[in-house]
């Protein structure tokens, strides 16, 4: 028998002196009523009530424990209070993992604009990795991580964020000095940077998609924001996220290679504890950066 259930049967009785007055007022049996007392004297040992035809009253045990029953079950009452209080409220810390890249070029901004709107609420932002154990991140105390797989897994719950545009570009000063390749083939007699996330580049889509092995890259760097730097330097060509080039590519320090085999957009995904217990301050966060990224995107 649940000793909280039990307990809250005694109390109850306690406070009516009678098992049927208890009974009407937990709507249950008066046979059920006296069963749980029974239960929780056969718990403790000892007798807390005594029982007449016409009433029940109390031993000075069942006294005792009646006043330290009820005190536990209105403990509990507060302490579920507060847990949904705080669920319902957009407050506290929220934590957040995300791969450097993404944080770096594409989410910092979003949560720069999301603490500005949400004050109160205190966020934990680490640049980082999920291990392939897809909802590791939830062992290591996160509430959500962003990725750019579609993780199908029941341990979790994914939404589809954004999509994140990609572009294969190089400087002017490199095309001056190297040329500019017209097929995806003449990829091959250029310095081509490389990010060891893309070791086969797809360009193009649909039955259009071409897929470039990059051989003898000068540079291989697990940072898009080296990359970026390095082809700014005149340093090759490479496959880098569009939106943080946008200003380049506009002025003309950069330019699009390729632009009939554009690469395809990659989805990008929070994922985050599954359930309907979902913390106020985790749903408004990813409504927002929802909102914010199609902004961004329909500017």
């Amino acid at each position: 028998m649940d000793r909280l259930v039990v307990m809250k049967t005694f109390v109850t009785v306690a406070k009516s002196s009678s098992f049927s007055a208890a009974a009407r007022e937990l709507a249950i049996s008066g046979s059920l009523v006296s069963r749980h007392v029974a239960d929780l004297e056969r718990q403790v040992g000892v007798r807390l009530v005594n029982r007449t035809a016409r009433s029940v009253s109390l031993t000075d045990a069942g006294k005792r424990y009646a006043e330290f029953a009820e005190r536990i079950l209105t403990e509990i009452d507060v302490e579920d209070s507060d847990l949904s209080g705080s669920r319902d409220a957009a407050e506290g810390t929220l934590s957040i993992i995300c791969p450097k890249w993404i944080g770096t070029l594409e989410v910092g901004d979003a949560i720069a604009a999301f603490v500005r709107e949400h004050p109160r609420i205190t966020v934990r932002f680490e640049l980082g990795g999920m291990s392939d154990r897809n909802y590791d991140f939830l062992d290591r105390g996160y509430d959500v991580a962003f990725h750019t797989r579609d993780l199908r897994d029941s341990n979790v719950l994914v939404r589809r964020v954004s999509e994140l545009p990609f572009v294969l570009a190089a400087s002017a000063d490199y095309l001056r000095r190297k040329g500019t390749p017209q097929t995806v083939i003449e990829l091959s007699d250029h310095d081509c940077l490389l990010h060891p996330n893309d070791p086969v580049w797809r360009l193009g889509a649909g039955a259009e998609t071409i897929h470039h092995k990059v051989q003898n890259a000068p540079v291989v760097a697990n940072s898009y924001l080296v990359i970026e730097k390095l082809v700014e330097q005149g340093c090759g060509i490479a496959l880098i996220p569009r939106r943080p080039a946008e200003s380049r590519l506009d002025s003309g320090e950069l330019v699009e290679v390729l632009s009939q085999h554009r690469p395809p957009a990659r989805a990008l995904y929070a994922v985050h504890a599954p359930g309907g217990q979902t913390p106020e301050r985790v749903r408004v966060f990813l409504d927002f950066m929802t909102a914010w990224f199609r902004a961004r995107t329909a500017a």
